[in-house]
């Protein structure tokens, strides 16, 4: 229970942070030209200066910053996101519809960054300078310096338009309607070529890090105990290496939470999928700065709330942690 007290510390100490980002994004924009009247008018066609006037106050936009802050603030204790100007609905309704696909792509992406990451990780700390490290070394070289727009660019060229197997893009075949299994099937279809090239990305960093966290571990002492008591080779790295190899590889799943959101953007663009990084970047080059901000609330949720789970399994995977050790 002590762990859940601890975890649920971290969890209270983070509600300043969460404002604190959002008070630093909100004061950010308003330093950029135009505001989300300007937007609307340019989208229209044009418009007069009484039009651009009534506009701005009848969304609050005549007030001065402060106003603004604190009209946005008190909206949101009262978990009232505000309305989108833009597309003319609440800013929860749009972040509702374009979430789902943003933590798909996220889950997909950092379970087979984490998975494979780990196996290959294992393989090349056990054949140290041979051959199996050397080439699982020069891949994930590979996949961390190539840009990922450019990975799933020709990802597109190859398996989308030469080969035929995988959609280019977009989150399902809206064309069809699918239901139920098969819509599941549709969508994980979909989700194959972009899961690639972001989890890639992230399988490279973290192959490295179980690279050297296992070679760190196999040199210590309990770990040359086991093997002088005659323990098999496998039952030392499964139950004495593995557990301790761990612990760098859960605490980087949440330090990267926030920079896999920032990397879906470029991922979401390049196939065109519905998710809150393609929706901010869509946000900030319309001024909808309502929808910005909730966009940037609700990432700063899910940071928190990935931090709070890796609590939890660094204390199970580390005891010394619910004993203050």
């Amino acid at each position: 229970m002590r762990i859940f007290a601890l975890a649920g510390r971290r969890l209270v100490a983070s509600i300043p942070t969460l404002f604190l980002i959002l008070i630093g994004v909100f004061l950010l924009l308003q330093f950029a030209p135009g505001d989300t009247v300007d937007a609307m008018m340019a989208q229209m066609g044009g418009g007069d200066a009484a039009t651009a006037r009534d506009l701005r106050r009848f969304y609050g936009l005549d007030l001065s910053v402060m106003a603004q802050l604190g009209n946005y603030l008190w909206r949101l204790v009262r978990f009232d996101l505000g309305f989108s100007a833009i597309y003319g609905k609440p800013v929860a309704t749009v972040i509702a519809e374009r979430l789902p696909a943003t933590i798909l792509l996220m889950v997909a992406s950092l379970s087979l960054a984490f998975f494979f990451g780990l196996i290959l990780g294992v393989v090349a700390a056990r054949g140290v300078n041979r051959w199996p490290d050397t080439l699982i070394s020069t891949l994930g070289l590979v996949f961390y310096a190539m840009p990922t727009f450019w990975f799933g660019l020709m990802a597109i060229v190859v398996f989308s338009i030469y080969l035929q197997w995988l959609p280019a893009g977009g989150f399902e075949d809206i064309t069809i309607g699918y239901q139920g299994l098969r819509r599941t099937l549709d969508i994980a279809q979909h989700l194959v070529l972009p899961t690639l090239t972001l989890g890639l990305f992230y399988m490279a960093i973290y192959l490295r890090i179980m690279r050297g966290s296992m070679l760190e571990v196999l040199n210590l002492d309990f770990v040359r105990t086991a093997r002088a008591k005659g323990m098999d080779e496998t039952r030392v790295v499964v139950h004495h290496v593995l557990r301790n190899a761990l612990l760098p590889m859960v605490t980087l799943i949440g330090l990267q939470a926030g920079t896999m959101l920032g990397g879906s953007v470029v991922v979401e663009s390049v196939f065109s999928l519905p998710g809150l990084g393609r929706l901010a970047y869509e946000s900030v080059i319309q001024r909808d700065l309502n929808t910005l901000l909730g966009i940037v609330f609700v990432s700063a949720l899910l940071v928190i709330v990935v931090n709070f789970i890796v609590d939890l399994l660094y204390a199970r995977l580390d005891p010394r942690i619910t004993t203050g050790t």
